[in-house]
């Protein structure tokens, strides 16, 4: 594994870009969705809400490449990105048919669970604006060239989203790595995605071509059910044999979460980098509010360690310090500040803060 070392901030205009789909989540709160009465609105996406808590906790420079469908919806997400801190020039506006039949914005339902209840997303995302996006459509010589990028930003979601879009994510990385722009990709693997071209067979194909172009790898297979301890002897297991397919990558990340219930996991982190691995800092018993985006939390901690100079350990208990506090707080995307991060790291009280 070789050394990372990001671009210098004053050099580009963005810390942080990332690519992928942007959803509109409706919560029916503490109701399931089957017998909701109303839901509240969010928004969304595994590689946005990186960009999200990157921009939002973490104060970094964000953009995020999308494309939407140009109605009230698809301004609602723009309206709701633009609140997170995220710059939105990147995204590519797509006329509207007038009923969503040739491209429509995504949304999906999604139920926190509750003890024994587990979480549980109904998702109504095809033929979204993003999944139409071929090679081309987005001017990444210019972006990774002339405005100056960081770090890139993607994952398994986007890839998943259509047989083009693995093609786009290649012209990307490809283009980005030319500038020298630090690549970080997500497996995040989602059965409900990749059941229409092959399952997991056909992701694990795709991935293999696209970790050919990555310096920072996040999110391994899920080992949920297995106890915190037998997941960190599994993912050394697997980081090692993935380190050496792809010597090129310089840090392979993963969380740790053990559930108990729904509403108690312990939580923790595991780093190879550089022939070492590092484990992170361990909360047990964590008391989750709404699991989704903590995986994205995670990376979002890691990466602004990166940037900003932090060890690698540093870095991880970043990651899993804001992947923790997005735990406490409805929603996709986080709520936590920087101040919020540093009172986890240093373990300050949880008393009332007046």
């Amino acid at each position: 594994m070789s050394k990372l070392g990001p671009k210098p901030a004053d050099d580009c205009r963005y810390d942080i870009v990332a690519l992928g789909e942007v959803m509109l989540r409706f919560d029916p709160g503490d109701s399931r969705i089957a017998a909701a009465d109303s839901f509240k609105i969010w928004e969304g996406g595994g590689e946005y809400n990186v960009a999200h808590g990157l921009s939002h906790c973490f104060g970094m420079k964000a953009g995020f490449a999308t494309a939407l469908v140009d109605n009230a919806l698809g301004r609602l997400i723009e309206h709701r990105m633009l609140a997170g801190g995220v710059d939105t020039r990147l995204i590519k506006w797509l006329p509207d048919d007038g009923i969503g039949e040739s491209r429509r914005n995504s949304i999906y339902f999604l139920e926190r669970g509750f003890g024994l209840r587990p979480a549980m997303g109904v998702f109504d995302r095809g033929h979204s604006a993003i999944a139409q996006v071929k090679s081309g459509a987005f001017d990444w010589d210019r972006l990774f060239g002339h405005s100056g990028v960081r770090w890139f930003h993607s994952g398994g979601i986007m890839a998943g989203l259509s047989l083009e879009s693995s093609l786009v994510l290649i012209e990307a990385m490809k283009t980005a790595r030319q500038y020298g722009v630090t690549v970080s990709y997500d497996l995040n693997y989602r059965p409900s995605l990749w059941k229409r071209f092959g399952g997991i067979e056909k992701a694990k194909l795709v991935n293999r071509e696209l970790l050919k172009y990555v310096d920072v790898l996040f999110g391994l297979e899920s080992l949920e059910h297995y106890s915190s301890r037998d997941q960190i002897h599994r993912f050394r297991e697997s980081m090692a044999r993935t380190a050496k397919t792809y010597p090129q990558l310089k840090i392979i990340a993963s969380s740790i979460r053990f559930i108990k219930s729904a509403n108690f996991h312990d939580w923790s982190g595991l780093i190879l980098h550089d022939g070492d691995f590092l484990e992170g800092m361990c909360f047990e018993d964590l008391g989750v509010y709404d699991r989704v985006g903590a995986g994205d939390g995670f990376a979002a901690g890691i990466i602004y360690g990166l940037l900003n100079g932090a060890d690698v350990q540093e870095s991880l208990n970043f990651g899993v310090a804001h992947g923790a506090l997005v735990m406490t707080t409805p929603g996709d995307t986080t709520m936590a500040t920087l101040q919020d991060v540093e009172n986890v790291l240093h373990g300050r009280g949880i008393g009332v803060l007046r």
